[in-house]
């Protein structure tokens, strides 16, 4: 594993780099358009831009890898992220920063694609999870440091946005300096939506309903208590304390889910996490910020617990395609959580937002014991795979399915 993680220290610091200024960006982005005036449903538009580029993006990375290789393909990409933050400095209006917001959503999620199949290329099976552990914390502790930066005292936008512009440049130097051996991609067996859907509904309806709680969580808690009074400093450190208390729960998640039915894992987590969003409703601003928190702590490991129930009752050949369903259906999620977040606060005021939240819980609880009153545990399970936040790395559907087309290209030649 140390092996790998050195020969790949330009990637992992070029990705470092990335995800911290991913952060900034996504609670940056928050918090301004609040001060500019900027409706909550416009917010909401706005911030829906991402994982709606990210369908896009996920199948341009494989098609640009193919194209320019990984190292120009991700050097290409990376400039025209920096370009969107510094348009978001030079524009105050809604449809500028949308684009942006799209293009953005078109771009880091294809940079992570390629830093996922790269890592996956170069690792053997015996290291390959501890050096996506590694890739894991880069991702947590990076999109924390991000939103953290927000808080920045004296820090105007146009030091925001221009750093998150450097951290974006800066990424691709490391790659571009340094001596790098470049993967290649790997047949895969193709898993549509409705052939995993027919095999695990929980774990497609899962993953749908927990990714728009986890839009909605993300985008609208920054939003939700400015509305409480707060200053960003303290909107920016409910991100971070979101993404921290998300990524250590996944452990004990994994393990507990690892030894018990998933749907009940899954039923726990959504029912605490409704509870945790009711509570929020009256609440002042510090109990808001620890409530949201918690609700985080239960809402990021869902996803990888549905990952996990899916992968039980799927031949190795299938998990990786799985994991792309997966993931795709976890950006529709994401899309419509986004906006459906801030758009809930215009319509209902600042109760609006945990209201939806606790919905959302509420739905997932119920589609884990409705699954779980009907079809029986698989008999073997396999481990839950951990993974990050809103804003953060996903393997896609959509790289999977392009990567199989390269692949059937190159094989008619």
């Amino acid at each position: 594993m140390r092996r790998i993680v050195l020969a790949n220290w330009a990637l992992f610091l070029g990705i470092g780099l990335l995800l911290v200024a991913n952060g900034l960006l996504l609670t940056l982005l928050t918090v301004r358009a609040n001060e500019l005036g900027f409706s909550a449903t416009a917010i909401g538009v706005m911030q829906a831009g991402y994982p709606a580029g990210a369908l896009a993006g996920t199948l341009l990375a494989p098609r640009l890898i193919e194209r320019a290789g990984h190292v120009r393909a991700f050097a290409a990409l990376a400039a025209i992220c920096s370009i969107t933050a510094i348009v978001h400095l030079l524009t105050e209006d809604v449809a500028t920063w949308t684009a942006m917001r799209v293009l953005a959503g078109v771009c880091f999620p294809g940079l992570y694609v390629i830093t996922e199949s790269w890592l996956n290329a170069q690792a053997a099976n015996r290291e390959r999870a501890q050096v996506l552990s590694v890739y894991f914390l880069l991702q947590s502790g990076g999109t924390a440091a991000g939103a953290a930066l927000v808080g920045w005292p004296g820090a105007g936008q146009a030091v925001l946005f221009g750093l998150v512009s450097i951290l974006v440049s800066l990424s691709v130097v490391p790659l571009l300096l340094s001596r790098v051996v470049v993967p290649r991609h790997d047949r895969a067996e193709p898993m549509p939506l409705t052939r995993l859907y027919r095999i695990s509904p929980m774990a497609i309806s899962g993953a749908v309903l927990n990714g728009a709680a986890m839009g909605v969580l993300f985008i609208t808690a920054p939003l939700y208590m400015l509305e409480l009074g707060v200053d960003r400093a303290v909107a920016a450190t409910l991100v971070s304390a979101m993404t921290l208390v998300g990524a250590a729960a996944q452990y004990p998640v994994g393990w507990i889910s690892d030894r018990i039915d998933r749907r009940w894992v899954v039923l726990a987590l959504s029912a605490a996490g409704a509870a945790f969003a009711a509570a929020a409703v009256p609440t002042g601003p510090s109990a808001a910020l620890l409530l949201l928190s918690a609700a985080a702590a239960v809402c990021v490991p869902t996803y990888s617990v549905c990952l996990a129930h899916a992968n039980d009752q799927l031949k190795p050949s299938q998990i990786v395609p799985a994991g792309g369903a997966m993931a795709f259906s976890l950006n529709l999620g994401l899309l419509g959580g986004a906006f459906a977040g801030p758009a809930a606060v215009d319509l209902a005021g600042p109760a609006g937002f945990p209201a939806l939240l606790m919905a959302l819980f509420a739905g997932t609880a119920a589609v884990a014991a409705a699954r779980r009153a009907v079809t029986a545990a698989p008999a073997e399970t396999g481990q839950a795979q951990r993974v990050g936040g809103f804003g953060g790395p996903q393997t896609s559907y959509l790289q999977t399915e392009a990567a199989i087309e390269a692949e059937e290209r190159r094989d008619a030649r």
